[in-house]
């Protein structure tokens, strides 16, 4: 079950990079923004199922747990890794430095918001609100910039009814993928009796992280790297403003004191973590011995975690 989750992500990675490049032409719009909208929205979907299934069943902290501890993993294991595979370089003229802007301004208003231990409804539609203006207002400078730089978008070489097929699939291959190695992993963590917050942080959340990690291993292998940040730096946006967002206002959820006093602050510590890896800003780039940094932080986490 295991096995054919990673090998259904993978092949459904490779297929929405693809996807993904040829409607970008399309549009008309850089594969950083489609990395931060499109191909971000793809691979946070196994998140938004689990977690509202989680919530639903009673055990938020799976549910919370899950977002946060995928937040972690995109950064840190699965930039890591594909840093570790070939160096992310980030031009300058990119919006990779206002993402992760906001990426962090997200972070710290969801810390803001579970206080109280619970994130209510009006909270998840505030998330909802601005992650709609992120989205509008990231297209749109995306165009104008395009226009003012005069970058040249390549031809597609695609359909675009193919390229969307193409995209459909790959959301359904994500799903099903996700699905078979979730199950599988929590069936195996259940059997040695390992609590809601750790199966959530660590197992569920490498589960889900999964498609991120497949695509953007796939983009830094096709040199296409700007997909490969601009679907981590989305994917943690969506996250939390997103599938938050959703399953508040759907049903307010419970946070543990131990997730808002250890766990997003782990968070918030490898978001600052990946800033410091792109200075200075002029000749940004994350290199095999930033990555491996990167990666050994993860290591450590879960080493802390389980002891």
């Amino acid at each position: 079950m295991v096995i054919a989750g990673f090998v259904l992500l993978f092949f459904s990675g490779d297929w929405l990079v693809k996807s993904s490049v040829q409607i970008a032409r399309y549009l008309k719009i850089s594969t950083l923004v489609v990395g931060i909208t499109v191909v971000a929205f793809g691979t946070s979907a196994p998140e938004l199922l689990v977690s509202l299934k989680a919530v639903f069943d009673g055990v938020p902290d799976i549910s919370v747990g899950n977002v946060v501890g995928s937040n972690i993993a995109n950064i840190a294991l699965v930039l890591g890794t594909v840093a570790i595979i070939l160096p992310v370089r980030v031009s300058r003229k990119s919006s990779v430095f206002f993402d992760w802007t906001i990426m962090m301004g997200a972070s710290l208003l969801f810390l803001l918001f579970v206080q109280n231990k619970v994130i209510e409804l009006y909270e998840g539609v505030i998330f909802i609100i601005l992650i709609v203006i992120y989205l509008v207002f990231s297209v749109y400078k995306s165009r104008k910039q395009m226009g003012k730089s005069g970058e040249i978008i390549l031809k597609p070489t695609m359909k675009i009814s193919s390229a969307i097929g193409l995209l459909v699939l790959a959301a359904v291959g994500l799903y099903f993928g996700s699905k078979l190695l979730v199950d599988g992993v929590v069936i195996v963590a259940k059997g040695f009796d390992i609590s809601d917050r750790v199966i959530g942080i660590s197992v569920v959340a490498f589960g889900t992280s999964v498609p991120e990690l497949a695509t953007s291993i796939m983009a830094a292998v096709k040199k296409e790297t700007s997909i490969s940040i601009g679907n981590i730096i989305g994917s943690n946006i969506f996250n939390l403003m997103a599938i938050l967002g959703i399953t508040s206002v759907l049903k307010p959820i419970n946070v543990s004191q131990e997730l808002i006093s250890v766990d997003i602050w782990w968070m918030i510590g490898v978001a600052v973590l990946l800033i410091l890896t792109l200075l200075p800003l002029k000749r940004s780039v994350i290199t095999r011995w930033e990555g491996l940094l990167l990666v050994g932080t993860y290591l450590l986490y879960m080493v802390l975690l389980f002891t």
